[in-house]
Protein backbone atom coordinates (compact mmCIF):
# COMPACT_ATOMS: atom_id res chain seq x y z
CA UNK A 1 0.00 0.00 0.00
CA UNK A 2 2.79 2.43 0.94
CA UNK A 3 4.65 1.90 -2.32
CA UNK A 4 1.53 2.32 -4.45
CA UNK A 5 0.66 5.53 -2.60
CA UNK A 6 4.22 6.76 -3.14
CA UNK A 7 4.01 6.10 -6.89
CA UNK A 8 0.67 7.92 -7.18
CA UNK A 9 2.02 10.95 -5.34
CA UNK A 10 5.20 10.90 -7.45
CA UNK A 11 3.22 10.92 -10.68
CA UNK A 12 1.05 13.77 -9.42
CA UNK A 13 4.07 15.79 -8.27
CA UNK A 14 6.15 15.41 -11.45
CA UNK A 15 3.22 16.09 -13.79
CA UNK A 16 2.09 19.22 -11.95
CA UNK A 17 5.62 20.58 -11.59
CA UNK A 18 6.32 19.95 -15.27
CA UNK A 19 3.14 21.74 -16.26
CA UNK A 20 4.37 24.82 -14.40
CA UNK A 21 7.27 25.02 -16.86
CA UNK A 22 5.10 24.27 -19.90
CA UNK A 23 2.08 26.45 -19.17
CA UNK A 24 2.54 29.69 -21.15
CA UNK A 25 -0.91 30.99 -20.16
CA UNK A 26 -0.23 31.26 -16.43
CA UNK A 27 -3.47 29.40 -15.68
CA UNK A 28 -1.87 26.66 -13.55
CA UNK A 29 0.39 28.84 -11.38
CA UNK A 30 -2.29 29.57 -8.74
CA UNK A 31 -3.00 25.84 -8.47
CA UNK A 32 0.42 24.24 -8.50
CA UNK A 33 2.88 27.08 -7.83
CA UNK A 34 3.35 25.80 -4.28
CA UNK A 35 5.19 22.76 -5.65
CA UNK A 36 8.06 25.00 -6.75
CA UNK A 37 8.08 26.96 -3.50
CA UNK A 38 8.40 23.88 -1.26
CA UNK A 39 11.57 22.75 -3.03
CA UNK A 40 14.37 22.94 -0.46
CA UNK A 41 16.72 25.43 -2.16
CA UNK A 42 13.98 27.89 -3.21
CA UNK A 43 12.58 27.66 0.31
CA UNK A 44 16.01 28.45 1.77
CA UNK A 45 16.35 31.55 -0.42
CA UNK A 46 12.82 32.85 0.02
CA UNK A 47 11.79 35.39 2.65
CA UNK A 48 10.42 34.42 5.07
CA UNK A 49 12.15 31.07 4.64
CA UNK A 50 12.06 29.55 8.17
CA UNK A 51 8.42 28.47 7.95
CA UNK A 52 8.84 26.26 4.89
CA UNK A 53 12.29 25.06 5.96
CA UNK A 54 11.04 24.24 9.43
CA UNK A 55 8.19 22.21 7.96
CA UNK A 56 10.54 20.30 5.61
CA UNK A 57 13.02 19.45 8.36
CA UNK A 58 10.32 18.50 10.85
CA UNK A 59 8.75 16.23 8.22
CA UNK A 60 12.19 14.69 7.64
CA UNK A 61 12.69 14.20 11.37
CA UNK A 62 9.42 12.27 11.52
CA UNK A 63 9.31 10.40 8.20
CA UNK A 64 12.91 10.42 6.98
CA UNK A 65 13.87 11.64 3.51
CA UNK A 66 10.36 11.30 2.14
CA UNK A 67 11.00 14.65 0.40
CA UNK A 68 13.51 12.94 -1.92
CA UNK A 69 10.86 10.46 -3.08
CA UNK A 70 7.76 12.65 -3.32
CA UNK A 71 8.85 16.27 -3.86
CA UNK A 72 12.27 16.35 -5.53
CA UNK A 73 11.73 16.19 -9.32
CA UNK A 74 15.11 14.66 -10.11
CA UNK A 75 14.51 12.08 -7.39
CA UNK A 76 11.35 11.04 -9.21
CA UNK A 77 13.21 10.99 -12.54
CA UNK A 78 15.87 8.77 -10.98
CA UNK A 79 13.21 6.38 -9.70
CA UNK A 80 11.86 6.02 -13.24
CA UNK A 81 15.26 5.07 -14.69
CA UNK A 82 15.95 2.85 -11.70
CA UNK A 83 12.69 1.04 -12.47
CA UNK A 84 13.97 0.50 -16.02
CA UNK A 85 17.28 -0.75 -14.60
CA UNK A 86 15.46 -3.22 -12.39
CA UNK A 87 13.95 -4.74 -15.52
CA UNK A 88 17.51 -5.62 -16.55
CA UNK A 89 18.54 -7.12 -13.24
CA UNK A 90 16.30 -7.28 -10.18
CA UNK A 91 19.06 -7.96 -7.63
CA UNK A 92 21.89 -5.66 -8.69
CA UNK A 93 22.21 -3.43 -5.59
CA UNK A 94 24.51 -3.96 -2.61
CA UNK A 95 24.95 -2.12 0.64
CA UNK A 96 27.24 0.91 0.46
CA UNK A 97 28.20 2.83 3.57
CA UNK A 98 27.64 6.56 3.76
CA UNK A 99 30.45 8.52 2.10
CA UNK A 100 30.42 11.43 4.52
CA UNK A 101 33.62 13.06 3.29
CA UNK A 102 32.39 13.36 -0.29
CA UNK A 103 28.83 14.43 0.47
CA UNK A 104 29.74 17.08 3.05
CA UNK A 105 32.63 18.50 1.01
CA UNK A 106 30.19 18.94 -1.87
CA UNK A 107 27.65 20.52 0.48
CA UNK A 108 30.28 22.90 1.89
CA UNK A 109 31.38 23.98 -1.60
CA UNK A 110 27.73 24.42 -2.55
CA UNK A 111 27.11 26.76 0.40
CA UNK A 112 30.33 28.72 -0.18
CA UNK A 113 29.39 29.37 -3.82
CA UNK A 114 26.11 30.89 -2.68
CA UNK A 115 27.80 32.99 0.00
CA UNK A 116 30.33 34.47 -2.45
CA UNK A 117 27.62 35.28 -5.00
CA UNK A 118 28.19 32.42 -7.49
CA UNK A 119 24.78 30.88 -7.05
CA UNK A 120 24.44 30.08 -10.75
CA UNK A 121 27.33 27.61 -10.45
CA UNK A 122 26.06 26.14 -7.20
CA UNK A 123 22.70 25.56 -8.91
CA UNK A 124 24.40 23.26 -11.42
CA UNK A 125 23.91 20.43 -8.89
CA UNK A 126 20.63 21.57 -7.33
CA UNK A 127 18.02 18.97 -8.35
CA UNK A 128 15.12 21.40 -8.72
CA UNK A 129 17.15 23.81 -10.87
CA UNK A 130 18.43 20.93 -12.99
CA UNK A 131 14.91 19.74 -13.71
CA UNK A 132 13.77 23.29 -14.46
CA UNK A 133 16.46 23.71 -17.10
CA UNK A 134 15.67 20.34 -18.66
CA UNK A 135 11.96 21.20 -18.82
CA UNK A 136 12.53 24.69 -20.23
CA UNK A 137 15.14 23.67 -22.81
CA UNK A 138 13.59 20.44 -24.10
CA UNK A 139 10.03 19.81 -22.94
CA UNK A 140 8.73 23.37 -23.34
CA UNK A 141 9.76 23.74 -27.04
CA UNK A 142 8.18 20.35 -27.80
CA UNK A 143 5.01 21.35 -25.95
CA UNK A 144 4.80 24.66 -27.85
CA UNK A 145 5.35 22.86 -31.15
CA UNK A 146 2.46 20.49 -30.41
CA UNK A 147 0.35 23.46 -29.34
CA UNK A 148 1.05 25.24 -32.63
CA UNK A 149 0.06 22.13 -34.58
CA UNK A 150 -3.19 22.07 -32.62
CA UNK A 151 -3.63 25.80 -33.34
CA UNK A 152 -3.30 25.16 -37.08
CA UNK A 153 -5.92 22.45 -36.85
CA UNK A 154 -8.23 24.65 -34.76
CA UNK A 155 -7.98 27.55 -37.22
CA UNK A 156 -8.84 25.25 -40.10
CA UNK A 157 -12.03 24.35 -38.20
CA UNK A 158 -12.92 27.94 -37.18
CA UNK A 159 -12.00 27.38 -33.54
CA UNK A 160 -10.08 29.56 -31.05
CA UNK A 161 -9.40 26.77 -28.57
CA UNK A 162 -5.65 27.06 -29.33
CA UNK A 163 -3.44 29.89 -30.50
CA UNK A 164 0.07 30.16 -31.88
CA UNK A 165 2.96 31.00 -29.57
CA UNK A 166 6.57 31.85 -30.42
CA UNK A 167 8.77 28.79 -30.12
CA UNK A 168 12.36 29.77 -29.48
CA UNK A 169 15.20 27.46 -28.46
CA UNK A 170 17.69 28.09 -25.68
CA UNK A 171 21.36 28.79 -26.54
CA UNK A 172 23.22 25.68 -27.62
CA UNK A 173 25.50 25.66 -24.60
CA UNK A 174 22.46 25.64 -22.31
CA UNK A 175 20.98 22.73 -24.23
CA UNK A 176 24.26 20.82 -24.12
CA UNK A 177 24.53 21.27 -20.35
CA UNK A 178 20.90 20.36 -19.72
CA UNK A 179 21.00 17.37 -22.06
CA UNK A 180 24.31 16.15 -20.66
CA UNK A 181 23.02 16.44 -17.09
CA UNK A 182 19.89 14.51 -17.96
CA UNK A 183 21.93 11.77 -19.64
CA UNK A 184 24.25 11.58 -16.62
CA UNK A 185 21.31 11.19 -14.24
CA UNK A 186 19.73 8.57 -16.47
CA UNK A 187 22.88 6.45 -16.62
CA UNK A 188 23.66 6.72 -12.91
CA UNK A 189 20.14 5.85 -11.81
CA UNK A 190 19.85 3.03 -14.39
CA UNK A 191 23.01 1.28 -13.19
CA UNK A 192 23.54 2.58 -9.63
CA UNK A 193 20.13 3.63 -8.34
CA UNK A 194 20.23 6.58 -5.94
CA UNK A 195 24.02 6.96 -5.92
CA UNK A 196 23.78 10.67 -6.76
CA UNK A 197 21.35 11.30 -3.89
CA UNK A 198 23.58 9.47 -1.42
CA UNK A 199 26.91 11.00 -2.40
CA UNK A 200 26.59 14.27 -4.33
CA UNK A 201 23.19 15.94 -4.03
CA UNK A 202 23.43 18.94 -1.65
CA UNK A 203 19.72 18.72 -0.82
CA UNK A 204 20.05 15.05 0.13
CA UNK A 205 23.15 15.84 2.20
CA UNK A 206 21.34 18.60 4.10
CA UNK A 207 18.35 16.36 4.81
CA UNK A 208 20.60 13.47 5.85
CA UNK A 209 21.70 15.50 8.87
CA UNK A 210 18.15 15.15 10.19
CA UNK A 211 16.90 11.92 8.59
CA UNK A 212 19.43 9.78 10.49
CA UNK A 213 17.36 10.56 13.61
CA UNK A 214 13.93 10.01 12.02
CA UNK A 215 11.18 8.65 14.24
CA UNK A 216 9.57 6.47 11.56
CA UNK A 217 11.65 3.99 9.60
CA UNK A 218 11.68 0.38 8.35
CA UNK A 219 11.14 -2.00 11.27
CA UNK A 220 12.09 -5.68 11.06
CA UNK A 221 10.37 -8.68 12.60
CA UNK A 222 13.22 -11.14 13.16
CA UNK A 223 10.83 -14.02 13.74
CA UNK A 224 9.72 -13.79 10.11
CA UNK A 225 13.04 -12.95 8.43
CA UNK A 226 14.71 -15.89 6.63
CA UNK A 227 17.93 -14.05 5.67
CA UNK A 228 17.28 -13.98 1.91
CA UNK A 229 18.75 -10.44 1.59
CA UNK A 230 16.26 -9.50 -1.12
CA UNK A 231 15.59 -6.21 0.68
CA UNK A 232 19.29 -5.27 0.46
CA UNK A 233 19.72 -6.34 -3.17
CA UNK A 234 16.72 -4.30 -4.30
CA UNK A 235 17.39 -1.20 -2.20
CA UNK A 236 18.15 1.53 -4.77
CA UNK A 237 19.65 3.72 -2.02
CA UNK A 238 22.01 0.86 -1.02
CA UNK A 239 21.29 1.64 2.62
CA UNK A 240 20.36 -1.78 4.07
CA UNK A 241 23.36 -3.49 5.68
CA UNK A 242 22.65 -7.24 6.00
CA UNK A 243 25.84 -7.90 8.01
CA UNK A 244 25.33 -5.31 10.74
CA UNK A 245 21.56 -5.61 10.52
CA UNK A 246 20.98 -1.88 10.16
CA UNK A 247 19.31 0.59 7.83
CA UNK A 248 21.33 3.73 7.12
CA UNK A 249 18.58 6.33 7.48
CA UNK A 250 20.96 9.05 6.25
CA UNK A 251 20.73 7.47 2.78
CA UNK A 252 17.25 5.93 2.94
CA UNK A 253 14.77 7.82 0.73
CA UNK A 254 11.71 6.05 2.20
CA UNK A 255 10.66 4.43 -1.09
CA UNK A 256 9.06 1.43 0.67
CA UNK A 257 10.64 -0.99 -1.82
CA UNK A 258 12.03 -3.11 1.02
CA UNK A 259 8.57 -3.37 2.58
CA UNK A 260 7.03 -4.27 -0.75
CA UNK A 261 9.67 -6.83 -1.77
CA UNK A 262 9.81 -8.78 1.50
CA UNK A 263 7.76 -11.94 0.79
CA UNK A 264 7.84 -13.01 4.43
CA UNK A 265 6.31 -9.73 5.63
CA UNK A 266 9.28 -9.25 7.94
CA UNK A 267 9.62 -5.52 7.20
CA UNK A 268 7.14 -2.82 8.09
CA UNK A 269 7.30 0.94 8.35
CA UNK A 270 6.86 1.98 11.95
CA UNK A 271 8.13 3.82 14.98
CA UNK A 272 11.82 3.74 15.71
CA UNK A 273 12.92 1.63 18.70
CA UNK A 274 15.18 3.50 21.08
CA UNK A 275 18.10 2.54 23.30
CA UNK A 276 19.01 -1.00 24.24
CA UNK A 277 15.73 -2.43 23.03
CA UNK A 278 16.53 -1.39 19.49
CA UNK A 279 20.05 -2.79 19.60
CA UNK A 280 18.82 -6.06 21.08
CA UNK A 281 16.15 -6.52 18.48
CA UNK A 282 18.48 -5.70 15.65
CA UNK A 283 21.19 -8.03 16.89
CA UNK A 284 19.72 -11.08 15.20
CA UNK A 285 18.43 -9.29 12.14
CA UNK A 286 19.48 -10.42 8.71
CA UNK A 287 18.56 -7.44 6.64
CA UNK A 288 15.51 -8.01 4.26
CA UNK A 289 -11.27 28.22 -13.84
CA UNK A 290 -12.50 27.62 -17.55
CA UNK A 291 -13.76 31.07 -18.30
CA UNK A 292 -10.60 32.89 -17.30
CA UNK A 293 -8.60 30.47 -19.37
CA UNK A 294 -10.58 31.15 -22.57
CA UNK A 295 -10.50 34.90 -22.01
CA UNK A 296 -6.74 34.86 -21.44
CA UNK A 297 -6.22 32.57 -24.41
CA UNK A 298 -8.13 34.85 -26.75
CA UNK A 299 -6.33 37.95 -25.50
CA UNK A 300 -2.89 36.39 -25.66
CA UNK A 301 -3.72 34.84 -29.01
CA UNK A 302 -4.57 38.23 -30.46
CA UNK A 303 -1.36 39.77 -29.13
CA UNK A 304 0.70 36.82 -30.38
CA UNK A 305 -0.81 37.05 -33.84
CA UNK A 306 -0.13 40.78 -34.08
CA UNK A 307 3.42 40.39 -32.77
CA UNK A 308 4.12 37.47 -35.11
CA UNK A 309 3.13 39.53 -38.15
CA UNK A 310 5.02 42.58 -36.91
CA UNK A 311 8.22 40.60 -36.37
CA UNK A 312 8.10 38.67 -39.63
CA UNK A 313 7.30 41.03 -42.50
CA UNK A 314 6.99 44.71 -43.21
CA UNK A 315 3.51 45.17 -44.66
CA UNK A 316 3.78 41.78 -46.34
CA UNK A 317 6.35 43.12 -48.80
CA UNK A 318 9.78 42.28 -47.42
CA UNK A 319 11.30 40.17 -44.70
CA UNK A 320 12.49 42.12 -41.66
CA UNK A 321 16.03 41.47 -40.49
CA UNK A 322 16.30 39.95 -37.02
CA UNK A 323 17.40 42.24 -34.23
CA UNK A 324 20.60 41.77 -32.29
CA UNK A 325 21.02 42.40 -28.59
CA UNK A 326 23.00 45.53 -27.69
CA UNK A 327 25.91 45.35 -25.28
CA UNK A 328 24.68 46.72 -21.96
CA UNK A 329 27.05 47.99 -19.27
CA UNK A 330 24.62 46.74 -16.59
CA UNK A 331 22.34 43.78 -17.27
CA UNK A 332 18.59 44.12 -16.98
CA UNK A 333 16.71 42.16 -14.33
CA UNK A 334 12.92 42.23 -13.78
CA UNK A 335 11.05 44.65 -11.58
CA UNK A 336 10.74 43.03 -8.18
CA UNK A 337 14.37 41.89 -8.20
CA UNK A 338 15.32 44.99 -6.16
CA UNK A 339 18.84 45.04 -7.55
CA UNK A 340 21.22 43.16 -9.81
CA UNK A 341 23.15 41.88 -6.79
CA UNK A 342 20.03 40.69 -4.94
CA UNK A 343 18.87 38.85 -8.05
CA UNK A 344 22.26 37.17 -8.55
CA UNK A 345 22.42 36.01 -4.92
CA UNK A 346 18.94 34.47 -4.86
CA UNK A 347 18.41 33.12 -8.39
CA UNK A 348 19.13 29.42 -8.97
CA UNK A 349 18.64 29.52 -12.73
CA UNK A 350 15.67 27.14 -12.65
CA UNK A 351 14.22 28.91 -15.74
CA UNK A 352 10.65 28.94 -14.41
CA UNK A 353 10.35 32.67 -15.08
CA UNK A 354 11.86 32.19 -18.57
CA UNK A 355 9.31 29.56 -19.55
CA UNK A 356 6.44 31.64 -18.13
CA UNK A 357 7.39 35.01 -19.67
CA UNK A 358 4.59 35.71 -22.19
CA UNK A 359 6.61 38.37 -24.01
CA UNK A 360 9.84 36.35 -24.43
CA UNK A 361 11.84 39.03 -22.67
CA UNK A 362 13.70 36.71 -20.29
CA UNK A 363 16.43 34.37 -21.50
CA UNK A 364 19.36 32.59 -19.77
CA UNK A 365 22.61 34.52 -19.47
CA UNK A 366 25.78 33.16 -21.03
CA UNK A 367 28.07 35.45 -19.00
CA UNK A 368 30.47 33.65 -16.68
CA UNK A 369 29.47 35.45 -13.48
CA UNK A 370 25.72 35.02 -14.07
CA UNK A 371 25.75 31.80 -16.05
CA UNK A 372 22.25 30.40 -16.71
CA UNK A 373 20.53 33.07 -14.63
CA UNK A 374 17.76 34.89 -16.53
CA UNK A 375 18.32 38.37 -17.90
CA UNK A 376 16.12 40.68 -19.94
CA UNK A 377 16.53 41.58 -23.60
CA UNK A 378 14.06 43.10 -26.01
CA UNK A 379 14.69 41.55 -29.44
CA UNK A 380 11.51 39.43 -29.34
CA UNK A 381 9.25 41.59 -27.18
CA UNK A 382 9.16 44.17 -24.44
CA UNK A 383 8.29 43.99 -20.75
CA UNK A 384 4.67 45.11 -20.56
CA UNK A 385 4.03 47.25 -17.45
CA UNK A 386 0.83 45.34 -16.68
CA UNK A 387 2.54 41.90 -16.68
CA UNK A 388 3.78 40.55 -13.34
CA UNK A 389 4.05 36.87 -14.30
CA UNK A 390 7.74 36.41 -13.42
CA UNK A 391 7.22 37.80 -9.92
CA UNK A 392 4.29 35.45 -9.41
CA UNK A 393 6.14 32.26 -10.35
CA UNK A 394 9.60 32.88 -8.87
CA UNK A 395 10.00 30.38 -5.99
CA UNK A 396 13.28 31.72 -4.56
CA UNK A 397 12.53 35.37 -3.83
CA UNK A 398 14.97 36.51 -6.53
CA UNK A 399 11.95 38.35 -7.98
CA UNK A 400 9.65 39.29 -5.13
CA UNK A 401 5.88 39.47 -5.79
CA UNK A 402 4.75 42.90 -6.99
CA UNK A 403 1.47 44.39 -8.16
CA UNK A 404 0.91 46.10 -11.50
CA UNK A 405 0.94 49.65 -10.16
CA UNK A 406 4.24 48.97 -8.38
CA UNK A 407 5.80 47.57 -11.53
CA UNK A 408 4.68 50.58 -13.58
CA UNK A 409 6.59 52.86 -11.24
CA UNK A 410 9.75 50.75 -10.81
CA UNK A 411 12.75 51.93 -12.80
CA UNK A 412 14.92 48.98 -13.83
CA UNK A 413 16.87 50.99 -16.40
CA UNK A 414 16.69 53.94 -18.76
CA UNK A 415 16.60 54.38 -22.53
CA UNK A 416 19.64 55.61 -24.46
CA UNK A 417 19.43 57.03 -28.01
CA UNK A 418 22.09 56.14 -30.59
CA UNK A 419 21.98 58.84 -33.27
CA UNK A 420 24.06 56.87 -35.80
CA UNK A 421 21.50 54.02 -35.83
CA UNK A 422 18.33 56.12 -36.08
CA UNK A 423 16.46 55.96 -39.40
CA UNK A 424 15.91 59.72 -39.13
CA UNK A 425 19.65 60.15 -39.71
CA UNK A 426 20.42 57.07 -41.82
CA UNK A 427 17.41 57.18 -44.17
CA UNK A 428 16.31 60.81 -43.67
CA UNK A 429 12.71 59.87 -42.90
CA UNK A 430 10.32 60.73 -40.09
CA UNK A 431 9.67 58.05 -37.50
CA UNK A 432 8.62 58.64 -33.88
CA UNK A 433 7.92 54.96 -33.14
CA UNK A 434 9.68 55.14 -29.79
CA UNK A 435 7.65 58.12 -28.59
CA UNK A 436 4.36 56.66 -29.82
CA UNK A 437 4.79 53.39 -27.91
CA UNK A 438 6.38 54.61 -24.66
CA UNK A 439 3.82 53.64 -21.98
CA UNK A 440 5.00 56.27 -19.47
CA UNK A 441 5.53 59.20 -21.87
CA UNK A 442 9.27 59.38 -21.21
CA UNK A 443 10.10 60.09 -24.87
CA UNK A 444 9.14 63.20 -26.82
CA UNK A 445 10.05 64.19 -30.36
CA UNK A 446 11.95 67.44 -30.82
CA UNK A 447 12.74 69.19 -34.11
CA UNK A 448 16.07 68.68 -35.86
CA UNK A 449 16.21 70.09 -39.34
CA UNK A 450 13.39 68.72 -41.49
CA UNK A 451 12.60 65.88 -39.08
CA UNK A 452 12.21 65.18 -35.38
CA UNK A 453 14.47 63.15 -33.09
CA UNK A 454 13.67 61.55 -29.71
CA UNK A 455 14.47 63.27 -26.43
CA UNK A 456 14.46 60.96 -23.38
CA UNK A 457 13.43 61.90 -19.86
CA UNK A 458 15.61 59.41 -17.96
CA UNK A 459 13.93 60.27 -14.66
CA UNK A 460 10.60 59.13 -16.03
CA UNK A 461 11.70 56.10 -18.05
CA UNK A 462 11.09 52.73 -16.36
CA UNK A 463 13.18 50.63 -18.78
CA UNK A 464 10.33 48.51 -20.16
CA UNK A 465 11.99 48.28 -23.59
CA UNK A 466 8.98 49.16 -25.73
CA UNK A 467 11.09 51.76 -27.55
CA UNK A 468 13.94 49.32 -28.14
CA UNK A 469 11.73 46.47 -29.30
CA UNK A 470 9.60 48.55 -31.68
CA UNK A 471 12.42 50.63 -33.14
CA UNK A 472 12.54 49.93 -36.92
CA UNK A 473 16.35 50.18 -37.10
CA UNK A 474 18.10 46.87 -37.85
CA UNK A 475 20.05 44.91 -36.74
CA UNK A 476 20.69 47.18 -33.73
CA UNK A 477 17.97 49.46 -32.44
CA UNK A 478 18.60 53.19 -32.42
CA UNK A 479 17.36 53.28 -28.85
CA UNK A 480 18.17 50.70 -26.19
CA UNK A 481 17.74 50.26 -22.45
CA UNK A 482 20.70 50.43 -20.11
CA UNK A 483 20.18 48.56 -16.84
CA UNK A 484 20.41 49.95 -13.31
CA UNK A 485 22.25 48.07 -10.58
CA UNK A 486 19.71 49.19 -8.01
CA UNK A 487 16.05 49.60 -8.90
CA UNK A 488 14.10 52.57 -7.61
CA UNK A 489 10.51 53.75 -7.41
CA UNK A 490 9.77 56.85 -9.48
Amino acid sequence: MFKHLRVVLQVFSIICLTLLFLDFTGTLQPWFGWLAKIQLLPAALTHPAPFILLFLFLATLVFGRLYCSLVCPMGIVQDFFNWLGMKRSRNHFHYSSENRWLRFIVLAVFIVLFVVGLSSYAALIDPYSIYGRISNNFLAPLYRYINNLAADYAVSHDSIAFYHVDNTLAPRLMMYISGGTFLLFALISFFAGRWWCSNVCPVGSALSLVSRFSLLRPVFDLSKCNGCKVCSHRCKASCINPKEHKVDMANCVVCFDCVNNCRQGAISFGLRKFGKQENKKNAGFTDPSRRNFITGAVALGSLSAVDAVAKTVDGGLTVIEDKKAPKRAVRLVPAGALSVDHFAQHCTGCQLCVSNCPNHVLRPSMELNTFMQPEMSYELGHCRPECTRCSEVCPTGAIRPIVRIEKSSTQIGHAVWIADNCVVNTDHVSCGNCACHCPVGAITMVPQGDHEIPAIDTERCIGCGACEHLCPARPFSAIYVEGHKDHRII
